[in-house]
């Protein structure tokens, strides 16, 4: 009940009201870009459920979203009117002025919307979201019990299992993870460094500061991690973590909650493995009291590139997409729905030790993007091998501050 108080209360539950009940879109094109998972399968399908004869709607899910959706929703018209994004990914956004402030429509449409749940800055809704997420601890059950640990609750733990269960021989790289160069590195170097209690910039200002102790004490778990972990760990995005998983070479992980559902199913495992895969909570790290995590939450936007009648068409489509009609028996464990009506599931309980936890939101700052993208495209050598942690953290305050200066953020 303590959990389900505090989804409640954070993660802002949108009501049903009568525009959920149908698109009521009259004409116009809807062409959504966004992560391939099943929740954001089940937003798409339902928005789908607006086209006809006058409105279209399609989308294009792909574990590259990051890498397309700025482009994509640069042209004029833009190819996608909408973005579905998340805390950090809005940012870039924002940024280079792609997406339209939604005021006007919420005036129109969604009266209803609580404002908890409308995605403000600098006075301006640019978002509405519909989910929550973090990552967290996921483990197979038998095979803690095979080598007599519990689920660790902390990394320090974890590298401990992690040794005996390689000892034991059952397997030899049983630690999964994102680590696929580019965002997904960077977000796990986030994790990890809010966790030891860094903080990546000075007061006030924009100006990076993370070559210290705790950046490299966050590098230097990163780097124990990866010692478990199958070596091509810096091609595995969250899809190949999670074939991983279901292949059998996989005993512990930080995976997000949204991934989860799909690796307790018995599509794609065998029993072995689907019926002993369970959550825990976020882990700390190096003695930290705050989580080794971020709480997410994810949203859609709609393109200021695009004419209002296909702006009022995506609108209307995406707020039928996560509208109380998606719920049912098998979407109510895809992920933590910002929904009336979401009843939690088991499969979602790490989500909601991360809010019981208090780990820290994603910075949404305008440069913190650039910083998670000089992470992405310099953290590799170290884990290479290349130069330390100390030349690591150099590279990436030099690449940072570079970037921030042409963007005007830092002089």
């Amino acid at each position: 009940m303590l959990l389900r108080k505090l989804i409640v209360a954070t993660s802002l539950i949108l009501s049903a009201n009568a525009a959920y009940a149908g698109c009521g879109a009259t004409a116009g094109r809807v062409n959504i870009v966004g992560n391939e998972f099943p929740a954001i399968h089940t937003v798409v399908n339902a928005a789908k459920a607006c086209a006809d004869d006058n409105v279209s709607v399609s989308a294009n899910l792909t574990a590259d979203h990051q890498k397309i959706n700025l482009a994509g929703l640069q042209g004029n018209p833009a190819e996608y009117t909408s973005a579905i994004i998340a805390n950090s990914s809005i940012v870039a956004l924002i940024n280079e002025d792609v997406i339209r402030p939604l005021d006007d429509l919420v005036a129109k449409y969604g009266q209803n919307i609580p404002k908890s749940n409308l995605i403000t800055v600098d006075g301006k809704i640019m978002a509405v979201a519909f989910m929550a997420n973090a990552q967290h601890l996921v483990y197979r059950k038998d095979v803690l019990a095979e080598v007599g640990v519990e689920p660790p609750e902390t990394y320090e733990e974890l590298l401990a299992a992690a040794e005996l269960i390689r000892e034991k021989g059952i397997m030899q790289n049983p630690v999964g993870g994102a680590f696929a160069s580019g965002w997904n590195l960077a977000t796990e170097f986030v994790n990890m460094y809010l966790g030891t209690g860094g903080e990546f910039y000075k007061p006030g200002t924009a100006e990076v500061t993370i070559n210290n102790p705790q950046g490299v004490a966050a590098l230097e778990m990163m780097k124990a991690l990866s010692e478990y972990m199958n070596p091509d760990f810096l091609t595995h995005d969250s899809n190949a973590t999670g074939a991983e998983v279901e292949a059998g070479n996989v005993a512990l992980m930080n995976m997000w909650g949204s991934r989860v559902g799909v690796l307790m199913d018995e599509d794609g495992a065998e029993e072995v493995v689907y019926s002993n895969v369970a959550v825990g909570g976020p882990m700390t790290v190096a003695g930290g009291s705050v989580p080794a995590t971020t709480l997410w939450w994810d949203g859609w936007t709609v393109a200021k590139n695009i004419s209002d009648e296909d702006a009022e068409a995506t609108f209307l489509a995406l707020m039928t997409g996560t509208s109380p009609d998606i719920l049912n028996d098998e979407t109510m464990a895809q992920a933590v729905w910002m929904i009336d009506g979401y009843e939690p599931a088991p499969v979602n309980e790490g989500v909601f030790a991360a809010i019981q936890a208090q780990a820290k939101p994603y910075p949404m700052l305008p440069y913190m993007g650039l910083l998670h993208t000089a992470l992405g495209d310099n953290l590799s050598d170290y884990l290479q091998g290349k130069e330390s942690a100390e030349e690591a953290l150099a590279d990436i305050e030099a690449t940072y501050t570079t970037a921030a200066k042409e963007k005007g953020f830092l002089n």
